[in-house]
């Protein structure tokens, strides 16, 4: 217990006194989040609703596809990814292995089946009449679509909350991909793994309460503004 206590001791000491080396490992993991959020939501919000409003053959298949990619393990992802990029892949004369672009790329790949699958369970869960009240009104589809976004907007918000939060968290595409480079590619979760290896306790715990930290704090904005438009 006393390698607990005095590792959680120093990891406070760290924070506080706002080590570089740690809020760059910070900074980096933030910008790789948000990229890889913001560009799989452009695309699986799109993809979710045209598969939730849609009716085509194999429609019930896309979405069992779908929701069994959520459990994809990431080096999975890793892999495959990987096979692309590297010197021998198809692009890999761009250079993009070891690099923020590559995580990314990764990161999307992991999360927009989570965001579609979210999506698709949000708006199915809107009473059909909406969209029938809102074509007997003269709406168009674009306008209909909007209505029945409105109507899910916390639904895919809270899409988006749990897809940032998977890819914050992850370890092994930001692992493979990324190489670990420190003041790069070296992200919360890579550094925890390094610095666990080290035996730099304080460190990897320090990194975490960060991570918790931001995560919480995601989560409490989520459920204010969620709270305050709903009333």
């Amino acid at each position: 217990m006393d390698i607990l206590f005095d590792s959680l001791f120093s990891a406070l000491l760290l924070v506080f006194s706002l080590d570089k080396e740690m809020l760059a490992i910070v900074m980096v993991s933030l910008q790789v989040s948000f990229a890889s959020t913001i560009l799989a939501a452009l695309v699986g919000i799109p993809a979710g609703f045209l598969v939730a409003l849609g009716k085509f053959p194999g429609k019930r298949m896309l979405i069992t596809v779908l929701n069994t990619l959520l459990a994809l393990p990431t080096v999975v992802i890793g892999l495959l990814v990987y096979a692309f990029i590297s010197r021998r892949g198809i692009f890999g004369p761009l250079d993009l292995l070891y690099t923020q672009k590559a995580m990314v790329i990764g990161q999307i790949i992991l999360i927009i089946p989570l965001v579609s699958a979210l999506t698709i369970a949000a708006i199915s869960r809107i009473d059909t009449r909406y969209r029938r009240t809102a074509m007997t009104l003269g709406a168009n589809r674009f306008q209909t679509a909007r209505v029945i976004f409105f109507e899910a907007r916390f639904g895919i918000t809270a899409a988006i909350v749990a897809a940032f939060g998977r890819v914050i968290s992850e370890v092994g595409i930001s692992m493979m991909l990324g190489g670990n480079v420190k003041g790069f590619t070296r992200t919360m979760t890579t550094a925890m793994a390094l610095e666990y290896d080290k035996g730099a306790f304080s460190f990897a715990v320090a990194l975490g309460l960060i991570l918790m930290t931001l995560s919480f704090a995601i989560n409490i904005l989520f459920h204010f503004f969620q709270g305050k438009y709903r009333t």
